[in-house]
C-alpha cells in the first residue's frame, strides 16, 4: 500500500512544470484589458502548511475590476500583483506540516491571485470537495455574498417583499433562492424575457423585465406598500429609483454598482433627498463587502451546501458557450470580464483551465 502511494506521489510530482503563468495586474485602471498581462512564474514546493493546487475553473466577478482599478483593499499593493478571488482544482503537492489534505484530492478556495495556472494556500483555508466540478464555483463568492448580504444588512424575516437586482447573474440568482427559501415574497429585476424565464423557473415570484416595463411604474402600481428589503448592486439610476420604494422600516443593501465599476472615478451620485427619504419611512440603508464577513463565511457555506443537497438551490455557471466558444484559458478571461459586463449571462460566469 505504501509503494502505491509512493508511485501516486512520483507520478504526480513528475507533471509538475518548472514554471507556471498567471494573470497579473500591471497598471491600475478600472479598463480590465488594459490593466493585466499575463506572466511567468517559477514553481517552488509549498512551505510549512500550504498546499499547491493545480487549477481547473476560476470564477469571475464584477468586482474583478474594482481590484484591477486599485480599489478593494489593492490601492496599497505594489505591481504586478495577483488577481482573481475563487477557483477550484486539484492538490498537486503539500508542505512538510499539511497534516490533513493529500495529493490528489479536490478543493475550493477562495483567495487572492486566483487567476493562475497553480496557486499556493494555506491547507486551512480550503474547502474538500468530491470533485473539481465548476457547478460548485457559484457556492463561494456570489453565493458568500448573496446569503450573508441579506441576512447580515437585510435581515429578512419570512412574509417580507424582497427585491433582487440583476437577479439572473451570479450572485443574484443564488439571491433569489436564498430569499425564497427563507420564505419571502422575491421581485427579480433583470434585461430579456428569456431571463424572465430562467427566474420563474428558480422560483422568482415577480421577474420585472426592466427593458419591457417601467420598473418605477410596475412597482408603484402592484406594491403601493413598498418593498422591505432591496439587495441592490447596479448604482446609479436604478438605486434612485428603488430607494423611493422602500417600505416603513424598509432595509436597502448596496452589495455592488456595477454601473460604475469601468468608469474612470468611482463615484456614486444620491439624489439629494435620500436622508429625508430614510428618516420618513423610518428606513435604512447599509453597504456589504464580503471580507468584512470573513468568520461567518465557513458557516454560511456549510448551509448553501446543504441546500444544495437538499435541491433546495440551483446553482447555474455560464461558461460562454452561448458566444464564440466556452471560455478557456487565462486568455479568455479577458473575453469573460466583458461578456459578464455586457449583461448577458445567467448565472456564474466561469473559465476553465
Amino acid at each position: 500500500m505504501l509503494g502505491h502511494s509512493v508511485a501516486i506521489i512520483s507520478e504526480m510530482s513528475a507533471s509538475i512544470p518548472a514554471s507556471f503563468r498567471k494573470l497579473v495586474v500591471k497598471k491600475l485602471t478600472p479598463v480590465f484589458k488594459e490593466a493585466v498581462e499575463i506572466v511567468q512564474q517559477d514553481l517552488i514546493r509549498p512551505c510549512n502548511n500550504e498546499i499547491l493546487i493545480k487549477n481547473k475553473y476560476v470564477g469571475i466577478n464584477a468586482s474583478d475590476v474594482n481590484m484591477a482599478a486599485g480599489r478593494y483593499f489593492s490601492q496599497n499593493r505594489s505591481l504586478p500583483f495577483g488577481l482573481g478571488f475563487e477557483s477550484i482544482g486539484e492538490i498537486v503537492d503539500v508542505g512538510e506540516k499539511v497534516a490533513e489534505l493529500k495529493i490528489g484530492e479536490s478543493v475550493m478556495h477562495m483567495s487572492y491571485g486566483a487567476f493562475s495556472e497553480y496557486v499556493y494556500t494555506p491547507e486551512e483555508e480550503v474547502i474538500s470537495v468530491a470533485s473539481a466540478k465548476p457547478e460548485l464555483l457559484p457556492l463561494l463568492v456570489s453565493g458568500a455574498t448573496a446569503s450573508l448580504s441579506l441576512d447580515k444588512c437585510g435581515h429578512i424575516v419570512p412574509g417580507e417583499k424582497v427585491l433582487i437586482t440583476a437577479a439572473a447573474g451570479g450572485t443574484g440568482h443564488i439571491a433569489v433562492q436564498w430569499a425564497k427559501n427563507v420564505g419571502c415574497y422575491v421581485i427579480g429585476t433583470c434585461s430579456t424575457q428569456e431571463k424572465v424565464k430562467f427566474l420563474e423557473d428558480i422560483g422568482c415570484d415577480r421577474p420585472i423585465n426592466y427593458n419591457q416595463e417601467c420598473l418605477n411604474d410596475v412597482l408603484t402600481k402592484e406594491y403601493p406598500g413598498g418593498i422591505d428589503v432591496i439587495w441592490e448592486t447596479i448604482g446609479e439610476e436604478t438605486f434612485n429609483i428603488l430607494s423611493k420604494h422602500l417600505a416603513v422600516k424598509g432595509r436597502l443593501v448596496i452589495a455592488g454598482a456595477i454601473s460604475k465599476y469601468i468608469e474612470s472615478k468611482l463615484s456614486y451620485r444620491m439624489k439629494n433627498d435620500l436622508p429625508m427619504q430614510l428618516l420618513l419611512q423610518s428606513a435604512t440603508l447599509s453597504g456589504f463587502l464580503l471580507p468584512h464577513f470573513k468568520s461567518d463565511i465557513p458557516h454560511y457555506l456549510s448551509l448553501l451546501v446543504r441546500l444544495m443537497h437538499e435541491k433546495k438551490i440551483k446553482l447555474f455557471i455560464d461558461d460562454g458557450s452561448s458566444q464564440e466558444k466556452p471560455f478557456n484559458g487565462l486568455e479568455d478571461i479577458v473575453r469573460a470580464m466583458e461578456y459578464l459586463y455586457s449583461g448577458k449571462n445567467k448565472g456564474k460566469v466561469i473559465v476553465a483551465l
